[in-house]
């Protein structure tokens, strides 16, 4: 801060944004707390002399912090939430034999083995990371089934989002490059005539048509993909690395969800579902074949095989709910002013990237309607999606007195001219917090919970595989990183499970790991080649 920030034997200096008048002690004679009130007083004294009618409070913080409370929690009680989930399953079953932007089969029909073997190259293209790692698949019976030699990681910051035409996929291909030269084994086999095996996970829309192919539909997240959608993605890929001369060959596509499936069912037979929640959101199911409309199969040939019983199928769960979960101002405002509006309504009330900018929105309306920060709008909230989710996962962890651990908001934010929230600011800032994580947890249980009963609707097999359970892998930095996310929604999904008085089985969400899109983008390459 300004002046508090004074060492006890320095004279005392008024900030030169601050008029102090003559009566106030030098800090070294003031306790902190004095200190602090002193200059809120002074600089509320100063705002209401030089503009003594603008700033008119219409409501107060606690008025306001109990409305969104309202707002945001009136339907996470466990009969709205169960009527959520059975409102959503009946869409959830309606686009399994409509829609053709999600419910998307993919090429994939079997779950591993855990059996496969092999080293390969993964990347997975998420909406905001670029992951490129080379992979060791050593059987599920071996003591490190599967391993991460190598692995580069690169931010897919907004320049990166707007690149046009080849130039994005040259940008992946450099990366890839980056990988393979900082690994002597891998850089000696795309230099021999040896050809490396690659697989992508793939965190977008997508029309697949082979394992090793798909137009792509459409990307959202920031990213202008206009010069290239509609075109094939094996082909992209594959000609930004040939423009490198890179040894390689992409036997393997997937979207990013399935990936997680095969992740985890790699390690674990249980698993038949994987939902991707970060950034953005999304899940994968593997269910039977007749599931699905067989027009979703487009040019595949029909009947399958009789041993083809099942499919992995990209739901792209966040372009569910639209007309299924009820929203609040700050919900239609950010969907008005977002570049795709309605485009993926489920995503835009419980991904990390927008459970951030609903804070931002109403921390922007308190402000102004309620005086937080003494009426002006700091840097941190004046951009959209400028706040960062973990901030708010840091406030929202925080049980220290008066929210010490606090601080982090000066430095992280670069509040105002030094000037610190008052406790009471913090405590409506963090109950914004809590009300909105609260919602987005909710509202992912029952849509976590509408997948799981689809697929015991469709799927017969599942009562008699001999297994008590249902696993879930999970991947992405809310559900496995934010404070108590996961936790919250495990004890809330056993409660709607137990209270919905069906025959199912338990579902038991587990972590697939930091890196499991890598691993499950090695994995569909195995099972690719091993079906050849």
């Amino acid at each position: 801060m300004i002046a508090l920030c004074q060492t006890p034997n320095a004279p005392h200096r008024p900030s030169s944004k601050t008029s102090l008048t003559e009566d106030v002690k030098p800090v070294y004679e003031t306790t902190m707390a004095e200190a602090r009130d002193h200059q809120r007083k002074v600089r509320a004294s100063n705002v209401e002399e030089a503009h003594p009618n603008k700033y008119e409070p219409t409501t107060t913080l606690a008025s306001l912090g109990q409305k969104v409370q309202e707002l945001h929690g009136q339907n996470l009680r466990l009969q709205p939430l169960l009527a959520l989930s059975h409102k959503l399953q009946a869409e959830l079953t309606k686009r399994l034999q409509s829609d053709f932007e999600c419910m998307l089969p993919s090429h994939n029909y079997t779950l591993p083995t855990g059996k496969e073997l092999g080293t390969y190259l993964a990347l997975e293209v998420g909406g905001s990371t670029l992951r490129v790692g080379l992979v060791e698949l050593n059987g599920r019976a071996s003591a490190q089934p599967m391993r991460i030699r190598r692995i580069v990681v690169s931010n897919i910051g907004q320049q990166v989002r707007g690149l046009r035409g080849l130039a994005f996929f040259d940008w992946i291909a450099m990366r890839i490059r980056d990988m393979i030269l900082g690994d002597r084994e891998a850089g000696d086999l795309v230099q021999s005539k040896d050809i490396l095996p690659m697989g992508i996970a793939w965190s977008f829309p997508l029309n697949q048509t082979s394992i090793r192919s798909g137009d792509v539909i459409g990307m959202g997240k920031g990213f202008d993909c206009s010069t290239y959608k509609g075109h094939d993605l094996g082909n992209l890929i594959t000609g930004a690395c040939q423009r490198l001369d890179l040894n390689l060959r992409l036997d393997a596509i997937i979207n990013d969800s399935s990936a997680a499936v095969l992740s985890r069912a790699y390690v674990d037979p249980s698993t038949r579902l994987a939902v991707v929640l970060g950034t953005g959101l999304n899940a994968a199911i593997h269910c039977p074949v007749d599931a699905l409309h067989e027009s979703k199969y487009g040019s595949r040939q029909l009947p399958f095989a009789p041993e083809t019983t099942h499919v992995l199928v990209n739901t792209e769960l966040s372009m569910f709910g639209k007309n299924v979960f009820p929203i609040t101002p700050w919900d239609e405002a950010l969907n008005a002013n977002h570049s795709i509006p309605d485009y993926q309504p489920l995503e835009y009330l419980v991904a990390g990237g927008y459970m951030s900018e609903i804070v931002r929105l109403i921390l922007v309306e308190a402000t102004a309607t309620a005086g937080l920060f003494n009426f002006k709008v700091p840097p941190f909230l004046s951009t959209p999606y400028s706040l960062d989710t973990r901030v708010l996962g840091t406030l929202e962890a925080d049980s220290s007195p008066h929210l010490s651990r606090g601080m982090y908001l000066e430095n992280a934010w670069e509040l105002l001219e030094g000037e610190e929230p008052t406790p009471e600011e913090y405590e409506f800032i963090v109950q914004v917090i809590k009300a909105v994580s609260r919602r987005s947890q909710g509202y992912f249980t029952a849509a976590i919970h509408a997948l799981s009963y689809l697929l015991h609707d469709v799927d017969d097999s599942l009562l008699d595989n001999g297994l008590d359970h249902i696993c879930i892998g999970c991947d992405g930095s809310i559900i496995n990183r934010y404070p108590g996310y996961m936790e919250q929604c495990q004890s809330l999904l056993d409660e709607m499970v137990r209270s919905d008085g069906s025959e199912t089985k338990r579902v038991v969400l587990q972590n697939a790991g930091e890196s499991c899109t890598v691993l499950g983008a090695a994995v569909a390459v195995a099972m690719a080649n091993a079906a050849k």
